[in-house]
């Protein structure tokens, strides 16, 4: 009873809360219609770009190497980095779109002042008073966060001092931010395409391995061959020496100054990054032997390098990027490249896995010429221990993306509506009817249960597309390269990176575009051909029925239909 009364005044004291978030939702939604209606969507995504390159007024003389340690000779990008991260995400796009939504609306966000002056030469009115207040508070705040997380490493440190238990992996390697899923999980035939099993069968990986370590709770006891996994609360073991602890707190306290000393003067970088300078400082501190041999990161988090991993690098160890999909580009639109999207022209890692050289190329066009770029062919990321189901007759392996709800969708901002009902749906409903009226079996398989968050109008067509007589719903986590191998032709929505891997496999694959928006000569396609309408489709999956997979490419360029002739001249 006191709990229901409790939970009553909780919905009464939060009402004007929701009602005020619904209506800033709405008026979001507002702008992202008009914006379109005018032509103008692109104009959030040219603000993201620029803010990736623009250079924030930092003099080189005014950062500090006793906070930002060996990442000093790359400090305004670091900062710029991470202000990307921090600041130019979601909530600048919610705060683009709200003021798009009414004329002579300002946009409220906390940015900094190079940045303000470059929103505003995108057509955008700033309050500026408003924002600055905002972004000395923002910085403040981050000021207040860098002292916390020093006193949560000096706690951390004397339990483990005190404790004495320190766990020796021995020569060991790191992967930052997995799931479950990431983490080898063997079906029957003891399979498992997960990141890590992919990493132990990989020739450039690092050698002579005792263990490999990740951050995922609560994931058992698990081996890749006879390597054992195991899992670390931190890629960065806390100091457990008394002295290293005396000589932390004395960087601390230092540290602790110069940032406020810093930050009275305007200079706010130092406050902005000293939650980071602290791992930095943690890690200087650490011998050689505690750290990974080599740390791994992934392209879910492309922008920001963290500064910690340039203090690891100079002990030794190896520092990689990883792409574990292929879908990094926009569509193109003109003869010329498409633009380089948010965040990617700031990246600096020192090692970068591809899949093929076209990713090489748009790492090389991201970042420069030099980058140091590994061709690794398709790498695995997810999966579970979880069977095909069985069917019988020839499998197309279908590979969609699924539409989010509009209210979480145009928060994104992009600047071209593809992944949207109105692609989604007619690209599983032509798969169906025609892979129906060519004889095979459709295999479909989600990327991942969204639940609600799902368009409703693509939840419902997916009830019912299911009850077709050839469908077969995949279970999302059975991994992508298990069900390619059981099918006899793959079809995958631009630009999924599932396409590649069906062609490191030799199965007959394509992308499927319903609407004819995408351009056959598109890069980010990898090669693989365009399928544009359905005509073109019932035309290429008549071959693919006909051809044996060694022979398919043959046979696509010698029959005398419009799309075999299409093939030939490589238009398709």
């Amino acid at each position: 009873m006191v709990s229901r009364f409790a939970q009553v005044i909780l919905d009464f004291a939060l009402r004007p809360i929701k009602r005020r978030g619904r209506r800033r939702l709405l008026r979001m939604m507002r702008g992202h219609r008009l914006l379109k209606a005018s032509k103008k969507l692109g104009r959030i995504a040219g603000v993201k770009r620029a803010l990736t390159t623009e250079r924030l007024g930092i003099n080189t003389r005014e950062l500090s190497s006793y906070i930002l340690g060996e990442s000093v000779t790359k400090g305004e990008l670091i900062v710029r980095q991470y202000l990307l991260i921090r600041a130019a995400g979601v909530n600048l796009n919610r705060a683009l779109l709200y003021a798009s939504a009414k004329k002579d609306s300002l946009v409220v966000h906390f940015l900094p002042p190079e940045w303000r002056r470059a929103v505003e030469e995108h057509g955008f009115k700033v309050a500026r008073v408003r924002t600055a207040l905002m972004w000395q508070s923002f910085v403040g705040m981050m000021l207040a966060y860098g002292i916390l997380s020093m006193v949560k490493v000096l706690a951390e440190g004397l339990r483990a001092a005190c404790s004495r238990l320190a766990r020796n992996y021995g020569a060991y390697v790191y992967f930052h931010d997995l799931a479950s899923g990431n983490l080898p999980n063997p079906c029957r035939d003891g399979r498992s395409h997960d990141i890590v099993s992919w990493y132990i069968q990989w020739p450039g990986r690092i050698q002579k391995i005792d263990t490999i370590c990740h951050g995922v709770m609560g994931a058992g006891k698990k081996f890749v061959g006879f390597t054992p996994l195991a899992f670390m609360s931190s890629p960065i073991p806390a100091l457990n020496h008394f002295g290293a602890l005396s000589r932390f707190a004395l960087w601390s306290l230092g540290a602790c100054i110069i940032a406020t000393s810093d930050f009275l003067r305007g200079r706010w970088w130092h406050s902005l990054m000293l939650n980071q300078a602290t791992l930095a400082a943690k890690v200087r501190l650490l011998n050689s032997e505690r750290l990974a041999r080599e740390y791994l990161f992934h392209n879910s988090g492309w922008i920001y390098r963290p500064i910690w991993t340039f203090e690891a690098e100079k002990k030794g160890a190896r520092v990689v990027f990883y792409f574990y999909s292929t879908n990094c580009e926009d569509f193109k639109r003109t003869e010329n490249h498409a633009p380089i999207s948010y965040g990617w022209q700031a990246m600096d890692w020192p090692v970068y896995l591809v899949w093929d050289e076209n990713q090489a190329e748009f790492v090389r066009r991201a970042v420069g010429a030099k980058a140091n770029v590994i061709i690794a062919g398709p790498i695995w990321f997810h999966t579970g221990a979880v069977e095909m189901a069985e069917f019988t007759g020839r499998g197309v392996a279908v590979f969609d993306v699924t539409p989010h709800r509009f209210s979480s969708y145009r928060t994104l901002a992009p600047e071209w509506d593809y992944y949207v009902p109105q692609t989604c749906i007619p690209f599983l409903r032509d798969i169906q009817q025609i892979s129906a009226k060519n004889g095979f079996v459709m295999l479909w398989k989600r990327k991942r249960k969204i639940g609600s968050f799902a368009h409703p109008w693509y939840r419902r067509f997916a009830v019912k597309i299911t009850k077709a007589g050839n469908v077969v719903e995949v279970n999302p986590d059975i991994s992508a390269v298990r069900l390619i191998e059981r099918s006899s032709v793959v079809i995958s929505i631009p630009f999924t990176s599932t396409a590649l891997i069906a062609r490191a496999l030799g199965k007959p694959t394509c992308y499927y575009d319903p609407n004819s928006f995408v351009r056959r000569d598109d890069p980010a396609a990898h090669g693989i051909k365009i399928i544009r309408g359905p005509q073109e489709l019932d035309e290429w999956l008549k071959i693919a029925a006909l051809a044996d997979p060694a022979q398919f490419e043959v046979r696509q360029q010698t029959g005398q239909s419009y799309l075999r002739r299409n093939f030939r001249s490589g238009q398709c």
